[in-house]
């Protein structure tokens, strides 16, 4: 299906003029909500987030790759759009410490899945930090803190970020759009360092999301970039 997709893509001809401007209309009107909102909280005396945030739950079972079965068990947890908002979120969120292996935890803009496959995904790829359990939530914290407060580098390229609670370690990814875009990926891997205040010797790993369809495996074969 993949090889397919791939010469489509290669022999189709740039979209038409319509598919364009209609495509423009569409993010022309969500910027204008975005506006909207941004607008309505600070009348209400909140203090707005630049992007609106969800958080997403994911119980993984061992053995189990479908793909059916793992949007299935993607679960919504709650969206924020203002400080006051995600401190409420957050403070009632079950600590990464108490969380069963294998589990998921999604913090994504709003209008993005944590899919491979989502359009603003596809793209892409993730950078991927491992930390041993005792310290893998002060990390989250941290990261969490730097995408919901937009400081991360190339931040509009950024989808979200993903703890993996599992067996031996806990796995740290952020992702973001666009894999080829080398500088804007190295960019946002010597941000993501300088946020967790991690060493610069520190090595982190990189991979593609097209390359986890291909292996269907989030964390295996990917790229150390340092």
């Amino acid at each position: 299906m993949e090889s397919a997709e791939e010469a489509e893509t290669k022999g189709s001809a740039s979209p038409p003029p319509s598919a364009t401007a209609a495509s423009a209309a569409v993010e022309a009107e969500g910027d204008m909500e975005e506006r909207e909102r941004y607008s309505r909280e600070i009348k209400a005396g909140l203090h707005p987030l630049k992007h609106k945030f969800v958080f997403w739950y994911t119980r993984r079972t061992p053995g189990v790759r479908s793909q059916t079965s793992y949007e299935d068990n993607i679960k919504k947890i709650v969206e924020f759009s203002t400080v006051e908002a995600f401190w409420v979120c957050y403070c009632h969120l079950a600590r990464p410490s108490s969380l069963p292996s294998p589990t998921d935890l999604h913090l994504f803009k709003e209008g993005i899945r944590p899919l491979w496959e989502d359009a603003a995904n596809c793209n892409g790829g993730k950078w991927i930090l491992r930390f041993k359990k005792v310290v893998s939530g002060r990390f989250w914290e941290d990261l969490v803190l730097a995408l919901v407060g937009d400081q991360l580098d190339y931040g509009d390229d950024v989808c979200g970020a993903v703890l993996s609670i599992r067996f031996n370690e806990d796995i740290l990814s952020v992702w973001n759009r666009n894999a080829s875009d080398h500088k804007a990926v190295m960019a946002l891997r010597d941000s993501i360092k300088r946020h967790l205040k991690l060493p610069h010797s520190y090595l982190m790993e990189y991979k593609p999301h097209d390359a986890s369809l291909r292996d269907n495996s989030s964390y295996r074969n990917t790229w150390l970039r340092g």
